[in-house]
């Protein structure tokens, strides 16, 4: 098994070994609800009239998958996380029948999806940071090229290079280390529940870059930043224990996600490309 092999084993297992709680506060807390929100309905804007074909690329325990069967569309829910998969198939339960399709199938194997697939979806989305992990975005951004419709649209939420609060926060327990960790160029091990994630950090000219290649069959319509004044998911307590400031950083995140600079700056940031 090669290194890149091992890395993508390796991010699979810490996924697994999170599943059976991901749906609690490690993965649905309500910060994370407030980005997922936003995410929600900056999609409905780019969703056609008639019920879509949607691809959700790195779906989890399938809450965004839900989301959107249950407004009538169709999704095909995939991961890399067969644990991961196997929870969605069992949300995919609790809505009408056929509406989402779980698949064990990581990002940077979308060709696994052809051929019944090709040409199929209105819209691609991930959410929380699962691209990030990829170890090639073009061949992935070329792959789901080939899935979409001509003019369907593809919604990301990657996690950034630049986040003031994570700096800060870890700068203040003296991890100095983990503190500039964003800033490594390649794929870097990050741990979670004693497992490691291999992943990448982008800001969001040098995910567009990658993502379109050299073959041209994207263009990138926007991006903005995704909790630059709202700290990270992983620091609820300051939400919790400063409501009040909290809300009045919210309004800051809202007024300010596309402005220059700042749309680079967050805990994440949103990017929307458009199929050629």
């Amino acid at each position: 098994m090669s290194d890149l092999e091992q890395r993508l084993q390796a991010t699979a297992l810490a996924f697994d070994s999170v599943a059976p709680t991901y749906d609690g506060p490690q993965g649905n807390n309500h910060l994370i609800q407030r980005m997922r929100d936003i995410v929600w309905r900056q999609i409905d804007t780019l969703l056609p009239a008639v019920p879509a074909e949607m691809v959700d690329l790195g779906c989890g325990t399938g809450i965004d998958a839900q989301h959107f069967a249950e407004l009538g569309h169709h999704v095909v829910a995939t991961d890399w996380s067969p644990a991961m998969v196997e929870r969605a198939a069992a949300r995919a339960a609790m809505v009408a029948p056929g509406t989402i399709e779980a698949v064990h199938a990581g990002s940077q194997e979308l060709h696994l999806l052809a051929p019944e697939h090709l040409g199929r979806f209105h819209m691609a989305y991930s959410n929380f940071g699962p691209l990030n992990c990829v170890p090639d975005l073009s061949v992935t951004g070329s792959a789901l090229a080939d899935l979409m419709r001509p003019g369907g649209y593809a919604l990301f939420t990657v996690i950034g290079r630049w986040c003031p609060w994570e700096m800060a926060h870890y700068a203040r327990k003296r991890r100095w280390q983990r503190a500039k960790v964003r800033f490594e160029k390649d794929i870097t091990p990050v741990g979670m529940n004693g497992g490691t994630i291999w992943t990448r950090y982008h800001t969001p000219r040098e995910f567009a870059r990658e993502w379109i290649g050299t073959e041209g069959r994207w263009d990138l319509v926007r991006y903005e930043g995704l909790s630059t004044f709202v700290p990270p998911p992983y620091l609820t307590s300051m939400s919790e224990h400063h409501p009040k400031m909290f809300e009045r950083m919210a309004v800051l995140d809202a007024h300010t996600a596309s402005w220059p600079v700042l749309r680079s700056v967050g805990d994440h940031f949103l990017i929307v490309l458009r199929r050629r």
